[in-house]
This record gives C-alpha cells, sequence and structure tokens, in this order.
C-alpha cells in the first residue's frame, strides 16, 4: 500500500490553501466587480494569468520573489518567521494560493456581480453600512460562488505537481505531495504504487466533478 503521509501532507496544503484563498480573494472579488470596465479586464487578465502560464515559469518567479534575503522573507522575519519561504510547508502553501487564486476568485466574480443592484440600493437607502449591505445582502446570495470556489480550489491544490514541485522540492514528510509521490514511484518503477495513488486521485476527482455538476444543476433548476 503506499504511504499516507503523502497523502495526509496534500490534504493539510489543499486545507490551508482553500481557506486562505476564501479569505483573500472574497474582498477582491468585490472590489474587482467595482472598478470600470477597462481597470476590471487588466486585473481580471493578471489574476487568470495561473490559467494559461506554465507551473514551473510561476515555480521559477516564486522562487526568486521568495528568497531568503528578499523583502517578503524580510517582512516575515519581522513577525518572527524564520524567513524561509521555499523548501517547506510555507513554501507549499504560498505556491498553492498563488497558482489557485483564478479557481477561487472567478466564481466569486461571477456570483457577486449577479446581486441585483436594487437590493444593494434599498440597503443604502434605508441606512445600511457598506459592510451591512455586503454581510447581509451579497453574501447569503453568493453561497453558490463560495462553495464552487472552495470545492474548485481543494480540487485543484490536490492536483498540482508543476509549482510544488519548484517551490517545494521533493522532500519526504515534508513537501512531497501525492503528485510529486506519483512521479517517485513511476520514475522507480514501482507501478503498483503509482497504480494506486493514481486510483485513488482518479476516484476523487470523479466526485468533485459530480459535485460540481451537480451544484451547477441546482442553479439551473433554481433560475428556471
Amino acid at each position: 500500500m503506499p504511504s499516507s503521509e503523502s497523502i495526509i501532507l496534500t490534504l493539510k496544503v489543499a486545507l490551508c490553501t482553500t481557506f486562505l484563498l476564501l479569505l483573500i480573494s472574497t474582498p477582491l472579488a468585490w472590489w474587482v466587480i467595482g472598478l470600470k470596465k477597462k481597470y476590471r479586464i487588466l486585473i481580471e487578465s493578471l489574476l487568470a494569468l495561473p490559467l494559461i502560464l506554465p507551473p514551473t515559469v510561476l515555480g521559477f518567479y516564486l522562487l526568486i520573489i521568495l528568497n531568503p534575503n528578499g523583502m517578503i522573507a524580510t517582512f516575515f522575519k519581522a513577525l518572527g518567521h524564520s524567513g524561509q519561504l521555499t523548501f517547506n510547508f510555507t513554501g507549499l502553501v504560498i505556491g498553492s494560493v498563488i497558482y489557485s487564486l483564478p479557481f477561487t476568485v472567478q466564481p466569486l466574480i461571477n456570483s457577486f456581480s449577479k446581486v441585483p443592484k436594487i437590493y444593494l440600493d434599498s440597503a443604502r437607502l434605508m441606512g445600511a453600512s457598506g459592510l451591512d449591505r455586503f454581510r447581509s445582502i451579497v453574501i447569503p446570495l453568493s453561497k453558490s460562488g463560495f462553495v464552487l470556489g472552495g470545492i474548485l480550489s481543494f480540487a485543484h491544490t490536490i492536483g498540482e505537481f508543476g509549482v510544488v514541485m519548484m517551490i517545494g522540492g521533493n522532500i519526504p514528510g515534508v513537501t512531497r505531495v501525492v503528485s510529486i509521490d506519483i512521479f517517485n514511484h513511476v520514475e522507480a518503477l514501482e507501478f503498483k504504487e503509482a497504480h494506486q495513488l493514481s486510483l485513488i486521485m482518479l476516484l476523487f476527482s470523479l466526485i468533485i466533478l459530480i459535485v460540481i455538476y451537480s451544484i451547477n444543476s441546482s442553479k439551473r433548476v433554481t433560475n428556471d
């Protein structure tokens, strides 16, 4: 049987990444839909870059940006962190957050854009603050966006390879996630172990797709 170590590590990275992405993407998506069209096109294009950028390119630039002597590492040192942001769990999460950002922020942008403006205007006329309007109107009407964004981000993080290999390396128990573990087994001609892990990933992916299509189907029924 394949080691559970890489599976547990992968789940930890995916959970941390999904949680952080929901926190980051919520205000980011709300800010984006308030931009003028020409600026919104530019910002959305930048946010969608990880979708088409080769993972090795993204991983390479992250290695440069997160080097121990850089500004970001210096900031973390000031907070009491060691400043080592690569080839460890922290690096995996940072790389995963950036790489999976489009899978969270885009569903939220789509959901926020569909909130009827008349509801927000009515609440504003009644004296509700911007935060109150967002909390009591936007969030409840955008639940499907949060669910879909969370599921897509979690699933995408589970299947990462290029970025996590570049920024995390292949350290057993530290940065060796499932995708890298499968690669190692294939490289070592350990096809039985590779097949077992691959089957787990295949079943997981199928379940995720069934959930996503179920959500989309429910939304279509509701809209009809």
